[in-house]
C-alpha cells in the first residue's frame, strides 16, 4: 500500500470531523460554521463583526452569508458599537445562547472522547507537530525558499 501524504491525513481528518460535526449541528436545524460562529461571539459584550472573520478563519465573503443566516435564524442581532460608531457589535440572542452551549457541548464531547482515547504523550506531540506546521506556514518556511532559488 502506498504511503499517504500528511497533507492527505490532515485533509481526510479534517473532513470526516467536519462531516460529524454537521451532522450533529443537523439535528438542531444548524451547521458547523454556524456552530463555530456562536461560539466565537462573546455572550455577554457582544464582538465586533470585523473580529469574528479572522478569529474563525473565514473570508469576509463566507461570514457575510453566515451572519444574515443566523440573523434570519434569531440567533443574533446587530447592534452599533459604542466605541466605533462605524462599527457593529454581533450580539447572541437568548436562541443564540442556548444553541451556542449546543455548539460548546458537540465540540467538548469531540474533545473528551479524543483524550479518552489518545494518551497524553501522543497528544502532546500532536499539538507539537501541528504548531510547528502551523508556524512553517504561517512564516513562509515552505515555498518561499523554494521560490528564491529558482531566482
Amino acid at each position: 500500500m502506498k504511503e499517504k501524504t500528511i497533507d492527505y491525513i490532515l485533509r481526510s481528518t479534517w473532513m470526516a470531523v467536519q462531516k460529524m460535526y454537521n451532522e450533529e449541528a443537523g439535528r438542531k436545524g444548524s451547521t458547523m460554521a454556524t456552530g463555530f460562529a456562536l461560539i466565537s461571539i462573546d455572550p455577554e459584550k457582544g464582538t465586533p463583526s470585523t473580529a469574528l472573520g479572522p478569529k474563525m478563519g473565514m473570508e469576509a465573503t463566507s461570514l457575510s452569508r453566515t451572519l444574515k443566516k443566523m440573523e434570519d435564524q434569531g440567533l443574533i442581532d446587530r447592534r452599533p458599537n459604542p466605541e466605533d460608531g462605524r462599527g457593529v457589535l454581533i450580539h447572541l440572542t437568548e436562541f443564540g445562547k442556548e444553541m451556542r452551549q449546543f455548539s460548546k457541548g458537540v465540540v467538548f464531547r469531540f474533545d473528551e472522547a479524543v483524550t479518552e482515547n489518545i494518551s497524553e504523550e501522543d497528544l502532546k506531540t500532536f499539538k507539537r507537530v501541528a504548531n510547528t506546521m502551523q508556524e512553517l506556514i504561517n512564516n513562509k518556511k515552505i515555498y518561499k525558499q523554494i521560490h528564491s532559488s529558482e531566482l
